[in-house]
Parts: C-alpha cells; structure tokens; sequence
C-alpha cells in the first residue's frame, strides 16, 4: 500500500492505493487540504497534516476507515509527521515558535517538545528504522543541508550541502540516507543518496524528475515523485564504502569482517 497526494480537484487530498489491486481512495475527508502523509510502523495508521481556517495541524487516522483523530491544535502549521520505530512517538516540524523547527510528541498528541536549536529553519525529519538517529533538511544562510541528529537533539551533523536539497528518508539498514537535489534548470530534481558519516554520494539513476523519495524496506521497494505522478520501483542494497569498508569486493562485510558494510541503490 501507498500514500501520496492527489491534486485532481484542485488542492492536495491524501489517498491510499493497493498496489496489488490498483484500488485508489480518500484517507479522510477534513479539512480543505490534507497532505504529508507518513504510515505507521505497522501500516495500520497514517498521520498527516489538514490545513483549516489558516492554521495546519496533524491528525492521524486508521488505513481501514474511522474517525480522524486531531494530534495538534494551534494557529502554527504543523506538518511532515513521522512515526518512530516503535510507533510512540511523532516527529514533526512546526513554526509555533517563529520558524520552522522539529517537535517530538506522544503518537495520540500533545506534550509536544521542541529538539532542534541550531542556526537557520528545519523540516522534514524522519527516524531511523531502529531509532537511532533523526534526519532531516536544515536551511540556513542561503543554503540547504542534508544533517542528523539523536533523538533528543543532541550531537547534530551535516552531511551535505547544496542549493536545493531535501526530502531524506531512511534506507533499512539505517546508515544510507536517500534525498532529492534540484540543481535548477532543465535538468529537474534528481535523486541521491549518502551514508549518515557524509561520504559516498551518488546520484541514484530514475527515469527523467524525481523527488520526495521513501524507502519501505519490508516491501523491497523505494518510491518518489516523478513529473507526472509517481514511480514505485524494488530496493536493491549494495555495498557502500564506509569508514570501515575499502572498495574492493561486492560484500557485505568489511575486510576486517566486524562490520557490516551495507546501502542503498539501484542498477
């Protein structure tokens, strides 16, 4: 199953789609928009953000149908949900404090507490698949930096920097992270990937615009924004040179077998 954004009536609406069936649908009708949707660990909730009278706030709802449940309140926008491992807790970013920041709250809201006090405006982090470590995308003095940080905000480091470049998610095995660059131009967005000790940059081959990538390591497969709608495509891991790894052989270990040496790409 999938969760994207449909804009055939004029303003985003999240849907579902089978992707065995080919079945589309409405998640919920509130709001007058709903975007930035994100699954639950287990696939039985998504989260996302309902924009309303000016303010946007979160709600979650179960993928079988029911009630909307509101996580957020306020005039702030609160948006780009996204679930922990364990499915307690929610990621999100919200400028109730003046400029866009990440918060972390209970999966059913409130007590939300802001984790992210560097220089610039953050959005759209995303955990880790085991929890270690928060992505995300970091603007500050005209520049866009791909960076991580724990969990309660400590220990904050940038891997890349660019132009324009956003929208991490998280490989499987926690140490790649995919993202999107748009350098300008007639080129268009591209996607690439980085493991979390800011080496191995690669551009990640798609056919034509690519953005917005998310990685569901259960199903095997990767997914982003393509011009016209979007693409869903299997997972293939592949070695990445690590601080640990060489760049000899296709293994999964490194030469010194103590540590594994995995990422994420596609041939």
């Amino acid at each position: 199953m999938v969760t994207y954004m449909n804009f055939a009536n004029g303003n985003p609406q999240v849907f579902l789609l089978q992707l065995s069936s080919g079945r589309q649908q409405q998640l919920a009708a509130v709001g007058a928009m709903t975007f930035a949707p994100r699954f639950s660990p287990d696939g039985g909730t998504v989260a996302f953000s309902v924009e309303q009278g000016g303010a946007t706030n979160i709600y979650s709802v179960a993928t079988a149908g029911g009630q909307p449940m509101q996580l957020t309140s306020g005039a702030a926008i609160d948006t780009g949900p996204s679930y922990s491992p364990d499915g307690s807790r929610i990621l999100f970013e919200s400028d109730r404090g003046g400029s866009p920041q990440i918060y972390m709250m209970g999966a059913s809201g409130g007590n939300a507490q802001r984790i992210s006090f560097g220089r610039g405006s953050y959005s759209t982090p995303v955990w880790s698949p085991n929890g270690d470590l928060i992505a995300f995308t970091r603007q500050s003095g005209g520049q866009f930096n791909i960076g991580v940080m724990n969990p309660d905000g400590s220990g904050e480091r940038m891997l890349y920097s660019s132009f324009h470049a956003e929208g991490p998610t998280q490989a499987p095995n926690g140490r790649v992270i995919m993202f999107f660059r748009d350098p300008g131009g007639n080129d268009g967005p591209k996607l690439m990937s980085i493991d979390i000790w800011g080496r191995n940059l690669l551009t990640i081959p798609t056919d034509g615009y690519a953005s917005d990538p998310a990685l569901v390591g259960s199903a095997g497969l990767s997914a982003w924004a393509a011009r016209y709608g979007f693409r869903v495509a299997p997972l293939n891991l592949n070695v990445i040179d690590s601080p640990r790894c060489g760049q000899s052989a296709p293994s999964r270990k490194s030469p010194d077998f103590r540590h594994i040496c995995a990422g994420i790409g596609k041939h």
